[in-house]
């Protein structure tokens, strides 16, 4: 089920924020779990098993670790936790690859390869298992108590806002809400505005960008020209950033709706001066997590230079391989990885020696560089789509030209999600709300009134358009199911 589906909308939604509201306190952490099994359950009626696997097995190994004193005992549960949690992210995740590429190497010689049927992806198995691993490290650091109810562990681990695709909430910025949470109209309507502006960007922006996206990058490399090549990158990181940010709001939208308040996940990462402050802006809750749970354990930026160039090419690696069992991920990760070990070297001295608009220019170009990495299937692919974004391939646009991708809708589209990804919007709202404020008497109130008459009038001009959009059956994938 996702958020974009008629069903959810139309029935899984209304249902549950009823049935929600209407129980008593102790019972709506119960109804809640029970409501995000059945949503996981939806796609993944099998996988839900596994699901209840992690959260049993998490369960206990937090109580034993809140049990245990002795610091050599504790590290060595930590350590078979995090073992299981990742045996089980491996499994699924990583099997299919590993033998893929031992099987290529196994065909090089006469041994027989192995015969090996390709285990299926479970749903936000690596969303979930990251914050199953976040509730085992913050009961050994002391910063969480261990739930001795199972009940909250399981919701914090399969609540439905965020179990397919994030943010990673991490259990001791919850633990204090799971327990005990205040509804309010006031963050009721937070939450449905948030939701519909996410719901907003997916539908209307990132859908029609992702469907040229997939066209452009479906043509063979040798037939693609200059112009159509950067048309498909340039509409891929728009769709990405409008896709995964979008689910982000709706998922925190979701979230207040039901009395919890998510950090973001991203600050508008395309304004950005460098690929250190790009990080900071994008995805925000994955690299914190890999900052918190794995950069500053492996030592940080404390012991020397080399020390640290090796954890951040060893973090992003893995960052990566988070992302996707393939080679091309593997690549794009140290990609970002070795650009910001370079910008801790004289290149950083010689980035911030240059004007703004060059540094991001810098990072945007860096940053969509990556994104062929992403998207492309194997190298060979994303090597042919650089020769084309170079200019050096053979298409010359005979067959597949631009104007066949490019019309004024599409175009439109561009103009409005490049605007939308800078917080020019954003500034003037605040300024709008700031001036209300130096109002008074009448004006004041006649001014407010007009701008919650003009914020409801887009919010349902959005809403119609998304759901005539739904109704139209069009073209609704979410990138990050992959992951």
């Amino acid at each position: 089920m996702v958020f974009s589906s008629s069903i959810f909308l139309f029935v899984f939604l209304p249902v549950v924020l009823l049935c929600y509201y209407l129980l008593g306190r102790r019972l709506k952490n119960l109804f809640l779990l029970m409501a995000s099994l059945v949503f996981y359950a939806w796609g993944e009626i099998f996988y839900v098993l596994i699901m209840l696997g992690s959260i049993s097995i998490n369960y206990v190994f937090g109580r034993l670790l809140g049990g245990s004193h002795k610091p050599t005992k504790k590290k060595a549960l930590l350590a078979a936790g995090i073992v299981i949690n990742l045996g089980l992210l491996a499994y699924y995740k990583y099997a299919n690859f590993v033998v893929e590429n031992i099987n290529k190497l196994i065909a090089l010689s006469d041994i027989e390869t192995i015969d090996w049927s390709p285990v299926h992806l479970p749903l936000g198995i690596s969303f979930f298992t990251f914050q199953a691993m976040s509730y085992l490290i913050d009961v050994y650091r002391g910063e969480s108590k261990p739930q001795k109810n199972i009940v909250n562990v399981a919701l914090y681990i399969s609540l439905f806002p965020q179990l397919i695709a994030g943010p990673i909430v991490r259990y001791h910025d919850i633990s204090k809400q799971i327990r005990e949470r205040v509804l309010s109209l006031k963050l009721l309507n937070s939450g449905a505005q948030r939701f519909i502006y996410g719901l907003a960007k997916k539908i209307l922006i990132a859908n029609p960008l992702g469907l040229v996206a997939d066209q452009i990058f479906a043509i063979d490399g040798g037939q693609l020209s200059t112009e159509l090549a950067w048309l498909g990158l340039i509409c891929y990181t728009l769709q990405i950033y409008f896709d995964f940010s979008g689910y982000s709001d709706m998922a925190i939208g979701l979230g207040r709706m039901l009395g919890f308040r998510f950090l973001e996940n991203f600050n508008y990462p395309y304004i950005s001066q460098s690929i250190k402050e790009f990080w900071r802006r994008w995805h925000i809750s994955l690299s914190s997590w890999f900052r918190d749970y794995l950069y500053i354990p492996l030592g940080g930026n404390r012991f020397g230079r080399l020390r640290t160039f090796t954890n951040l090419l060893l973090v992003f690696c893995l960052c990566g391989l988070w992302h996707g069992a393939s080679w091309t991920f593997l690549i794009w990760g140290l990609f970002h990885g070795s650009f910001l070990v370079a910008e801790r070297t004289f290149m950083g001295r010689v980035l911030s020696r240059l004007p703004v608009f060059m540094r991001h220019i810098y990072t945007l170009l860096v940053v969509m560089a990556g994104w062929v990495f992403f998207r492309t299937e194997s190298l060979t692919e994303a090597m042919l789509f650089f020769e084309a974004l170079g200019g050096f391939s053979s298409g010359n646009g005979d067959i597949h030209y631009l104007e066949r991708y490019l019309d004024i809708k599409i175009a439109l589209i561009l103009a409005v999600g490049i605007l939308l990804a800078t917080p020019a919007t954003s500034s003037l709202n605040h300024l709008v709300l700031a001036r209300m404020k130096e109002l008074t008497g009448s004006y004041q109130r006649a001014v407010a009134v007009s701008y919650t008459g003009v914020n409801l009038l887009v919010l349902s001009s959005l809403m119609v358009l998304c759901l005539l959009s739904i109704a139209a059956n069009a073209y609704s994938p979410f990138i990050y199911f992959r992951f």
